[in-house]
């Protein structure tokens, strides 16, 4: 069966890096899109990057944007997270997620059209 496995999590002082890992199995992983989502206790889930099959194609939330990079490496079945210059309000769980659709061109932010999810993997960023 499918299975996502996030790893690279940690504690950092603002403006640091981590780098978070999503290893696949079970299935192709070089035909799905897959995202990133973070949740932060007593708030909702919420979609942080994304990128297509392929990895032609990315997408971030605005918070994100310009600090985080995802990208994947089909040949070893994973997808990454490079964050950097983390802030207080980044810290949470983060998890990776697998697009429904086989090989979709478009990004998509909304949680429900992800089938697969990961457990998760902590955050935490001091200031």
């Amino acid at each position: 069966q499918v299975q996502l496995v996030e790893s690279g999590g940690g504690s950092v002082q603002a403006g640091g890096s981590l780098r978070l890992s999503c290893a696949a199995s079970g299935h192709t992983f070089s035909n799905y899109a897959m995202g990133w989502f973070r949740q932060a206790p007593g708030r909702e889930r919420e979609f942080v990057a994304a990128i297509t099959w392929s990895g032609g194609s990315t997408a971030y939330a605005d918070s994100v944007k310009g600090r985080f990079t995802i990208s994947r490496d089909n040949s070893k079945n994973t997808v990454y997270l490079q964050m950097n210059s983390l802030r207080p309000e980044d810290a949470a769980v983060y998890s990776c997620a697998r697009d429904r659709a086989y090989r979709r061109n478009y990004l998509q932010t909304i949680t429900g059209i992800y089938d697969y999810w990961g457990q998760g993997t902590q955050v935490t960023v001091s200031s």
